[in-house]
């Protein structure tokens, strides 16, 4: 039989923009397993599935990823790590700031870092329940129209996170990570122990690390959008790296390739190319 792929992207409505961006629903076929290496980043999936399971594997440690679940909650990650699934499977995924994720989902984010949870073990039910409502619905908008409801009124119902911590994040996401973690504290006004703390509570990594992803995140979008712009085969492009990391703030092209190493698993030069990262 012929593999089914279906994507379809919604927007939320305008109230809920500020925090999700858009919503991806999706319905795939794998006649064999089929794994993808997915990249680490400083932002929480959120997989709402019905259909075939997956497992979740972060090759540091089995005890962070999770096995046979249609649907999970995988927090700030800094490593790369791996899905498998085999089957007909279908869902909605979404990628949320950690912020917006500490008052969707109720809990400080620091619960979930390096950890990928299935929704049945978070508190409430909510989000299983949403699930099943998802999966019943008869098509795309009105899942999207259901995500509408349950997001807009879970944010109606959760504190603001700390105004500081929030124009910390923002802080930032304007520069890319660049900039410096001391440079935040003094603007801030907190020792760099304290801006710490917070964010491993709240977003879940430090700040360090959290603007090290940023920096990665430029990068991998650069590289992306310049090969798209170039309308060439990827493999038979030449980069120069070393210009590359210093637009996206860092410190030499071995720091750069360093960061694609730890966070996908692969070099800049072999993403690029599309050839396989294991």
């Amino acid at each position: 039989m012929t593999p089914v792929d279906e994507m379809v992207v919604g927007l939320p409505e305008a109230r809920l923009r500020p925090f999700v961006d858009r919503y991806i629903g999706y319905r795939e076929r794998a006649d064999v397993p089929l794994v993808r290496r997915e990249t680490a980043g400083v932002f929480v999936v959120l997989i709402l599935g019905w259909g075939a399971p997956l497992d979740v594997t972060d090759p540091r440690s089995a005890e962070r990823g999770v096995r046979m679940v249609d649907s999970f909650v995988a927090g700030t990650f800094d490593g790369w790590c791996t899905t498998r699934t085999v089957g007909v499977g279908e869902g909605v995924e979404l990628l949320l700031s950690p912020l917006t994720a500490r008052r969707v989902l109720g809990l400080p984010l620091g619960e979930l870092t390096n950890r990928a949870v299935g929704v049945g073990q978070l508190p409430g039910g909510w989000l299983d329940r949403l699930r099943c409502r998802l999966a019943d619905a008869p098509d795309w908008p009105r899942r999207f129209a259901l995500l509408d409801t349950a997001l807009a009124a879970r944010l109606a119902a959760s504190p603001p996170v700390d105004a500081r911590l929030d124009w910390a994040w923002r802080w930032l996401v304007a520069r890319g990570g660049q900039g410096g973690v001391g440079t935040l504290a003094t603007e801030l006004g907190w020792s760099r122990r304290h801006l710490a703390a917070r964010f491993r509570q709240e977003v879940g990594l430090p700040p360090k690390t959290a603007a090290r992803l940023l920096r990665f995140q430029h990068a991998r979008a650069a590289l992306a959008g310049a090969d798209a712009a170039s309308g060439t085969a990827s493999a038979g492009r030449v980069v120069d790296w070393a210009e590359v990391a210093a637009r996206c703030g860092y410190y030499d092209q071995s720091h750069l390739i360093r960061d694609f190493h730890q966070f996908a698993g692969a070099t800049p030069a072999a993403l690029l190319a599309g050839r396989p990262t294991s």
